[in-house]
């Protein structure tokens, strides 16, 4: 997947400024694909050039003028054949498994600390999730019907972390009764 997916996909549902998209990968897709400020702007010029999208300028009273961004029909049309076409699997590439598969080289405290960092990482994402769900189920059925879709995609992600942390317990248990020595 590109940036410009995710960015027409984003354009498609609503209208929406440079800053809003930024905003959109850190709380919604950021916990599926990542997109920082800089490479967010420098995909709406590209998209513009390409003519995917189309932009009014609006002017604010203490504020540089804002761009307000809107998907054209071309961008739509882009956007369905690259929806249509099978993406491929996901690879790994997890820092954290590796130590774990050379953990007898740290020893057991340095994998215990590390497992408990990450813990808390996942722990908080997932009560960002579930916050995030509680307002998808407080909507009217009109919106929920709307928003089943990346509803669908929020359900991957908690059920994703709590996967994790389950993986994370019996990895801790594990540790608690493995004889791991730091190798020389």
């Amino acid at each position: 997947m590109s940036l410009k997916h995710a960015i027409l996909v984003l354009l498609e549902t609503e209208p929406s400024s440079g800053y809003d998209l930024v905003k959109h990968f850190k709380r919604s897709l950021g916990y599926f694909w990542n997109a920082k400020h800089q490479q967010v702007y420098q995909q709406l010029k590209k998209l513009t050039e390409d003519q995917w999208v189309t932009f009014q300028a609006h002017s604010q009273t203490d504020k540089p003028d804002k761009k307000v961004y809107e998907i054209t029909a071309l961008g739509k049309k882009e956007l369905a054949n690259w929806i249509s076409q099978p993406v491929k699997a996901n690879s790994i590439n997890d820092a954290l498994l590796v130590k774990l598969y050379g953990g007898h080289l740290a020893g057991k405290e340095n994998l215990e600390n590390e497992l408990n960092t990450h813990i808390d990482i996942h722990q908080g994402t997932l009560k960002n999730l579930e916050s995030i769900e509680q307002l998808y189920l407080s909507l009217d059925d009109d919106k929920k019907a709307h928003y089943l879709l990346p509803y669908m995609t929020l359900r991957r992600g908690i059920i994703g972390e709590k996967a994790w942390l389950e993986w994370a317990e019996e990895v801790k248990n594990t540790l608690k009764q493995a004889d791991i020595k730091k190798a020389d």
